[in-house]
């Protein structure tokens, strides 16, 4: 998808608001919400697409709208809900993001509509992604491929086939798991399916660390960033930005004022979209290679201030590790 197309989906989006709330139509705002929810989160505004996803959610009456799924081809709570947990974990609700991606499943599994709960799976692991959460990842992707092989709907089939991937890299499957999100992308593609590439090329990037072949996850980064320049897609940029750094400190000859300037550009994009969860991420990479360069106390008061704002999430492994660096910084 191109910028322009980027750009007339916005466009589109706000003449759908508008007219919805010219006719005051309860029916037409609730689709409005969901598609103004869907294009703020791709362009990295994470506020405003929770707050849309929400109203979309408080509009949703079962008795007169379930028939939008027939109509539009995906249950609108299904989507509200599913679609909400993503900009919810990033505003730094891990919390909150996991029930709304539970309502979501729970709904779409009463619901007998199967491309709504393919839709409720693929957000689900994309949220257990972000929580790090490799067993339900695994779990949820591969519930997606049989229902996406049941069903013929390629496009999940592949979805399904990326992120489980990821998380066979999770559990030291390296080879198998980049083959599998290798595969996927190519099977996205072939069905034009382009949206998410940069997060998914992100996955990939985090396989190539982790198996300690950096050139290659920077190879792969090229193209994530060239996406999100090209196309202005900037819902996972600052994410990007901190696996360059991570993987330009795994090179041989570290080029660490490289690296801690993308740490720096993570956390500034992170705080641009408010988004709290990646900022604590970038917060991190940024304090481990302070603390390397013995800047004990500015690495210290870096992740102390952004921890300090968390009210929820502190069994997930974002927040576990930050609690002992701190630990080790103090």
């Amino acid at each position: 998808m191109t910028r322009a197309e980027f750009q007339a989906m916005g466009e589109l989006a706000k003449q759908l608001f508008s007219l919805a709330q010219r006719a005051q139509d309860p029916a037409l705002l609730l689709e409005a919400h969901r598609v103004m929810g869907q294009t703020m989160f791709w362009l990295g505004e994470m506020a405003p697409a929770r707050a849309h996803l929400e109203q979309g959610m408080a509009l949703y009456d079962p008795q007169k709208h379930r028939s939008h799924a027939f109509l539009y081809g995906q249950d609108p709570d299904v989507i509200c809900r599913s679609f909400a947990a993503m900009p919810i974990w990033m505003l730094g609700y891990p919390d909150h993001a996991l029930r709304s991606s539970h309502e979501a499943l729970t709904l779409a599994q009463e619901f007998t509509h199967p491309f709504s709960l393919a839709l409720a799976l693929a957000q689900a692991s994309n949220v257990h992604h972000y929580r790090r959460e490799a067993q339900v990842v695994q779990e949820r992707a591969e519930a997606l491929i049989a229902l996406s092989t049941e069903q013929g709907f390629p496009q999940w089939l592949a979805y399904g086939t990326i992120m489980r991937g990821w998380a066979l890299i999770a559990r030291g499957e390296g080879a198998e798991g980049i083959a599998q999100i290798r595969q996927g992308l190519v099977a996205r593609r072939a069905v034009g399916a382009e949206l998410l590439r940069p997060y998914f090329l992100s996955l990939l990037t985090e396989a190539y660390g982790g198996v300690g072949q950096p050139e290659e996850g920077l190879t792969v980064l090229v193209e994530a960033l060239a996406i999100v320049d090209n196309t202005g897609e900037r819902n996972w940029e600052a994410e990007l930005h901190r696996l360059k750094g991570e993987l330009l400190l795994m090179q041989q000859g570290q080029k660490v004022g490289e690296a801690e300037e993308c740490f720096r550009q993570a956390l500034d994009t992170a705080r641009r979209q408010q988004a709290k969860s990646l900022e604590l991420r970038a917060a991190m990479s940024l304090s481990r290679l302070w603390q390397q360069q013995g800047k004990q106390e500015e690495a210290h008061q870096l992740l102390a201030e952004i921890y300090a704002w968390f009210t929820e999430g502190f069994d997930t492994a974002d927040l576990k590790e930050a609690k002992i660096l701190l630990e080790e910084l103090a």
